[in-house]
């Protein structure tokens, strides 16, 4: 089950941008984190780098892995540790589907965009398949290819 991309209301914190390059993305879900309050701040800052960032299910609870949340300046001996794992809240059916699709070959969980959503930090997950580097030559072949379309259309 897709949920449906954020819209104008959300602030966008990060985003990884070389997930869809790198990986096609098969299914999109949207999950709340457990965070410390100085994460909190800390990404009200926009201080936050999911480039690395994956997910995976462990005793049926789904952590977040490698996603970096810089210290907090003022968070003195309080501050979180940056690359923490970070546990994230989804519904049950919802693990259920991931614990199956994880299964199969070749299938991992990324972490795609961290944003806040009325006021709660949420990060979109995507079960996604690994492109061959000859998957990746086509996308920016076909890329290139309808932005010289778009081109020939604004100057006709």
């Amino acid at each position: 089950m897709s949920k449906p991309e954020p819209d104008e209301n959300d602030a966008l914190i990060a985003r990884n941008k070389r997930a869809r390059h790198d990986y096609e993305i098969l299914e999109t879900w949207e999950a709340g984190l457990v965070l410390t309050g100085t994460e909190v701040k800390a990404l009200r800052d926009g201080r936050a780098q999911i480039g690395d960032a994956y997910a995976i299910v462990k005793d049926g609870e789904v952590w977040l892995l490698n996603a970096h949340i810089a210290p907090y300046d003022k968070g003195n001996i309080w501050n979180h540790e940056p690359t923490r794992s970070r546990k994230l809240l989804m519904h049950a059916k919802e693990i259920k589907q991931l614990i199956g699709a994880v299964e199969r070959k070749g299938l991992t969980i990324v972490a795609l965009e961290l944003y806040f959503k009325r006021g709660r930090a949420k990060v979109r997950i995507g079960l996604a398949r690994g492109k061959q580097l000859h998957d990746k030559r086509a996308d920016l072949k076909a890329k290139d290819d309808a932005r010289e379309m778009q081109r020939a259309l604004r100057t006709r």
